[in-house]
C-alpha cells in the first residue's frame, strides 16, 4: 500500500502561550482532496500555517516521505507544498502575468524544462486571467484575485495545493466557479487540502473530511458520509439538507 503524501501525527500549534491545535492526526493520499471544515476560530488557518512552517509546531509532519521537523518554509515550498492564503497575498502593483511568473520560482529553481508553459495551463483554467494578463493585480475583482492566487500556486507545479478559505468574501456565482475549478483540479490528479467554512461546497468536492472545533477533530469520514451525518447537517449544512 502506498504511503500517504502527507501524514500528520499529534500536531500542536498556536500563538505564543495560547495553544490552538491540541493534537491533530490526519493524512492525505496523492490525488486526493481532503477538507477541514469548522467555525471561525476553530484552528483551520492555524493548521495550514503549522504545516507550511509559518508557525512553530510540535508533533510529526511527514510530506512525500520527508520528515519536516526543523525544515524551514522555503524548503517546504521546494519540496512541493503550495499554500494559497486566505488574504491571497498578491503583488498588487505588478501585472497579472508577472505574479504568475513569480509563482514559477520553484520550477525554475529545479530547472524544470519549459516551466513557463505552465502559464498556458493556468490560462486554460482561468481564461479571465489571460484577458487581464497585463492588468495590475491590485485592480482585479475579488474573484479574479482568488483565481490569480490559485494560478500562481499552480505555477510551482506543487505536489500538494493547500487552499485557505477560497470562497471567503466572494459572491455566490464566483464561489461556484471557484469550486468548479477545484473539481477540475481534482480530475487532473492534483492533491488538495481544502480549508473551508462553506461546508456544503467543500464536502461536495472532497473525498474525505474532518470537522475541526476548538483545535481538535470532532468528526471525520468520507465526505459523502459526513454530508449526511445529522450532527454535520444540524450545525453546518442547515435543515434544507435533511430532505436532500
Amino acid at each position: 500500500m502506498a504511503e500517504p503524501l502527507l501524514s500528520v501525527t499529534d500536531l500542536h500549534a498556536g500563538y505564543g502561550r495560547a495553544e490552538v491545535l491540541t493534537g491533530l492526526n490526519f493524512h492525505l493520499d496523492a490525488r486526493q482532496v481532503v477538507t477541514v471544515i469548522g467555525p471561525n476560530g476553530a484552528g483551520k488557518s492555524t493548521t495550514l500555517n503549522a504545516l507550511m512552517g509559518i508557525l512553530p509546531a510540535r508533533g510529526k509532519i511527514v510530506f512525500d516521505g520527508v520528515d519536516l521537523s526543523g525544515v524551514p518554509l522555503e524548503e517546504r515550498v521546494m519540496l512541493g507544498m503550495a499554500l494559497v492564503p486566505e488574504k491571497r497575498e498578491l503583488f498588487g502593483t505588478m501585472a497579472v502575468e508577472d505574479n504568475l511568473v513569480l509563482g514559477g520560482f520553484r520550477a525554475m529553481r529545479l530547472k524544470v524544462p519549459n516551466w513557463r508553459s505552465e502559464l498556458d495551463r493556468v490560462y486554460t483554467l482561468f481564461p479571465r486571467l489571460q484577458e487581464r494578463r497585463a492588468q495590475l493585480a491590485g485592480t482585479l475583482s475579488g474573484g479574479e484575485r482568488q483565481m490569480l492566487a490559485v494560478g500562481r500556486a499552480l505555477m510551482s507545479r506543487p505536489k500538494l495545493l493547500m487552499l485557505d478559505e477560497p470562497s471567503l468574501g466572494l459572491a455566490p456565482l464566483v464561489v461556484r466557479e471557484i469550486f468548479r475549478t477545484i473539481e477540475r483540479l481534482r480530475a487532473d490528479g492534483v492533491s488538495i487540502l481544502l480549508i473551508e467554512q462553506n461546508a456544503r461546497a467543500a464536502l461536495d468536492v472532497a473525498d474525505y473530511g474532518h470537522v475541526l472545533e476548538t483545535g481538535a477533530f470532532m468528526l471525520e469520514g468520507p465526505a459523502a458520509q459526513l454530508a449526511s451525518d445529522p450532527r454535520v447537517i444540524e450545525t453546518y449544512l442547515g435543515a434544507a439538507r435533511k430532505g436532500a
